[in-house]
């Protein structure tokens, strides 16, 4: 099996030749068919996130197909939780204090094969191939949590600040189900991207009216103060990445005032990847990627890093 680790955080990649893994009790052995490349991937292997297991794999966007019967499963981020904490049986197992994920706790998708829990993983959606299929089961699946989270009202102004891989597909389901979308990214790519797909607006810096709900997708902190500026009053900020660079100081009055919200997002839950799922089964997404041999690994990392990536990158062995 070939695999590419985080040897050294901050590093480039390493290649390594493995046995095939051996999946245990309640687990799948799956060959990889496609996996995206996602920024949290790009935050574990530049370090920004704490090591949790040395020299892992990465990729948590796994379409594979099972070793035993040949079905086409998803592999995502959220790996596995005790079932049985208070976050857990109030439906909110993304929260769960031991909850695992792919490619951070355990070895993830840029391999020719991956092992999974059954009870998490996906059933997939048809009408899309592997390539198109990978970056729903997390820019697809987080995005779709995040606008849940922004708390955005029936035909509503939607704002989305940074238009890559996650975003791309939640302003999808924004528009589809009736809200006005205004997009802020200094890619011109993604520009011409977000208005192909129907947001009324791509700017560079601002938005041209009040919005009722914004979601932060890039991982700049320095975003805040203006996504929250551009709310209108009850308007909820989502921010939906793992990681974040420093915010600078809010003031109340302009921020904060006339009950404008900060929510994070942590993780998905199964139930947030079978809404999702369903919703891509019925209505087509246009799915926009970038495709890369598992072979170029670290390019596709690079490029991302880089703002090169217009939609999704996404490995395929």
């Amino acid at each position: 099996m070939r695999a590419f680790r985080v040897i050294t955080p901050g590093r480039p990649l390493q290649r390594s030749e493995d046995a095939e893994p051996e999946p245990g009790p309640g687990e799948l052995l799956l060959r990889v068919r496609a996996c995206g490349v996602c920024r949290t991937d790009l935050h574990v292997a530049d370090g920004d996130l704490p090591v949790h297991r040395a020299g892992v794999i990465p990729g948590h966007e796994v379409v594979g197909e099972v070793v035993d019967t040949g079905e086409r499963r998803g592999v995502a981020w959220l790996r596995g939780t005790c079932g049985q904490c208070w976050f857990c049986l109030r439906g909110k197992e993304n929260l769960c204090p031991s909850s695992t994920y792919t490619g951070w706790d355990f070895d993830g998708g840029y391999a020719d094969y991956v092992i999974a829990p059954a009870a998490y993983t996906h059933p997939l959606p048809d009408g899309y191939t592997d390539e198109e299929l990978a970056p729903l089961l997390c820019a697809g699946i987080i995005g779709y949590r995040a606008l849940r989270r922004a708390a955005l009202p029936q035909g509503g102004r939607l704002g989305i600040y940074g238009f890559g891989g996650s975003a791309h597909l939640a302003a999808q389901v924004a528009l589809a189900e009736g809200a006005t979308v205004h997009v802020v990214t200094r890619a011109a790519a993604a520009r011409e991207l977000a208005l192909s797909l129907g947001a009324a607006s791509a700017d560079a810096t601002a938005e041209p009216e009040p919005l009722d709900a914004a979601i932060l997708f890039a991982p700049v902190g320095e975003l805040v103060p203006p996504a929250l500026e551009a709310l209108d009053r009850g308007g909820t900020l989502a921010i939906a990445g793992i990681h974040l660079s420093d915010i600078p100081p809010l003031n109340y009055q302009d921020h904060l005032f006339q009950e404008r919200e900060i929510r994070s997002v942590t993780a998905n839950t199964r139930d947030d990847a079978r809404e999702f799922l369903d919703f891509a089964g019925r209505h087509r997404l246009s799915v926009s990627t970038m495709r890369y041999d598992l072979e170029d690994a670290q390019q596709a990392l690079d490029d991302l890093r880089a703002d090169r990536v217009t939609g999704a990158a996404v490995l395929v062995p």
